[in-house]
């Protein structure tokens, strides 16, 4: 039976909205207040409906340091698949904010340490039914609010190509393991570049899907309108494949549409005869951010799309360097209300909501919120400061603009089939250091989302294909293409892996 309230606590309730109850008008409030509460008890008798888990698999372990010298693993498992299907003998790791019943998932912070889903997210259940197999969880960042691997409370991702170095983020631990040959593909999330980002840094192929277009049923939020979740692959042809067997409609997800899955991994093939591609001035050139050697390699992988059949023009989109602002917006206010005061779950959706994620993570907050990391702890001062002020006009006013920023993407790619500009603006940057300022540090973690988060907002698929190397570090080139043609954006990135080879 639920507990009802107090007449202390409904007169703390009336104050905060200002309602002008007196102690007698409480008392008959009480009355009926708790009355109402009547179907919340027929409720709390019955069962719940949830995905069925279908597949056996082991708890498995976390690894210590010597199976995890670069810090991307949080959990090794085995959960095999089918027989057969077309994932099977490959290895596939999931970032550490899906759920796969029966295996902890921290999702890179304290809060929720010690949660071990009792579902399967839908993309989990794809995989295995293709035949793939899942071999455990990567690290990812402090509820997957960082662009860097410094902040999930396992410690830091270390970039294999320079240990000392970012692996990006928030899908750190998922590129690195692919990076090394740990796993064949992983899953990413990206609500501000954290498919494309660390991709980028560590040399590997990352595609954010058009929105809607991989059901996120199962994966922990951040924001229902920026939500997406998406392969990482050494390879494009394995990038294809993944996407093949986990796109579609789920009828759980309310971020999904009309779009369909395709045969992805069957369009690759072919020049580029006719394609036209568009390189956006204002992706390049970012005041005390961009690194000339960045420009310089994306432009020159970018020109050499001519080889391949397609025409290259330098375009201007004005706009798009305001889309990091228009993201702001929409990832701090919306951040609260969905993964701070929702506690992940959030309302007014139709679909599948996960109780026990919810109830988990909801205690943790009231018990630990001094350990969130100086990033979400700034997210939630100023959303908490902008909703108390402007009443969430401000959040609106993003979401209005961020109609207009996708119209002008959709303009120019009218004319052009693939746009391109860097993935970010720089290379890798050193993890800081123990004596690093407060200011440094929420720096480092967002600085480099400044190409990749309108993307987010807009929804278009988006994707990192490596395109060189300075200094030993990879450089990172992001192919974006239109709404529900992932399929041209995976094929011109083929043509180009095809002619480089590894990089």
């Amino acid at each position: 039976m639920i507990q009802r309230p107090s007449l202390e606590q409904l007169d703390r309730i009336a104050r905060a909205y200002g309602l002008g109850l007196g102690p007698e008008d409480l008392i008959e409030f009480r009355n009926l207040v708790s009355a109402a509460l009547a179907s919340y008890d027929r409720v709390h008798d019955m069962v719940e409906p949830k995905p069925p888990v279908t597949y056996s698999r082991s708890v498995g372990y976390r690894p210590g340091e010597e199976e995890n010298p670069l810090g991307a693993w949080y959990w090794k498992t085995k959960v095999p698949g089918a027989s057969e299907g077309k994932l099977s003998g490959k290895r596939i790791v999931l970032k550490d904010n899906v759920s796969l019943a029966g295996v902890p998932m921290m999702n890179g912070t304290s809060v929720l340490e010690g949660y071990v889903p009792d579902v399967d997210a839908t993309i989990v259940t794809r995989i295995l039914d293709a035949g793939g197999e899942i071999v455990g969880k990567a690290v990812c960042e402090h509820l997957c609010f960082s662009g860097s691997s410094f902040t999930s409370d396992t410690g830091p991702v270390r970039n294999p190509h320079d240990p000392s170095r970012s692996a990006g983020g928030s899908s750190s631990g998922s590129a690195v393991l692919v990076a090394t040959g740990d796993v064949d593909m992983a899953i990413g999330g990206d609500q501000g570049g954290s498919i494309r980002i660390p991709s980028s840094w560590c040399g590997v192929y990352g595609l954010k899907p058009t929105y809607g277009l991989v059901p996120y049923t199962g994966v922990f939020p951040i924001e229902q309108t920026i939500d997406h979740v998406g392969p990482i692959a050494g390879t494009v042809a394995d990038v294809a494949l993944l996407l093949e067997v986990i796109a579609g409609p789920d009828g759980l997800d309310p971020r999904q549409r009309d779009l369909e899955a395709k045969p992805y991994s069957q369009l690759l093939g072919g020049d580029l005869s006719g394609m036209r591609i568009g390189v956006v001035r204002e992706g390049f050139g970012w005041e005390a951010l961009s690194e000339p050697d960045v420009d310089e390699a994306v432009r020159e992988a970018a020109h050499a799309f001519v080889q391949y059949g397609a025409s290259v023009e330098e375009i201007s989109i004005p706009m798009h360097r305001d889309g990091l602002h228009i993201w702001n917006v929409i990832g701090t206010e919306g951040t609260l209300d969905m993964m701070i005061r929702g506690h992940s779950q959030g309302t007014n959706w139709k679909g599948f909501y996960q109780t026990s994620l919810l109830d988990v993570y909801a205690r943790g907050l009231k018990t630990r919120a001094v350990d969130l990391t100086d990033t979400v702890k700034m997210v939630i001062l100023a959303a908490q400061y902008m909703q108390e002020m402007y009443h969430g006009r401000y959040y609106a006013k993003a979401q209005n603009l961020g109609r207009q920023l996708r119209a002008e993407y959709d303009a120019v790619l009218k004319t052009y089939d693939v746009l391109i500009m860097p993935t970010t603006p720089m290379k890798a940057t050193p993890i800081p250091g123990p004596e690093s300022s407060r200011e440094e540090r929420v720096a480092r973690a967002l600085e480099m989302i400044v190409n990749t988060a309108p993307f987010d907002v807009t929804g278009h698929p988006a994707m990192n294909v490596p395109c060189g190397r300075s200094g030993g570090l990879p450089v990172g080139m992001m192919l974006i293409g239109r709404h529900g043609e992932d399929e041209v954006v995976l094929r011109a990135a083929y043509a180009f892996e095809q002619d480089r080879g590894q990089i």
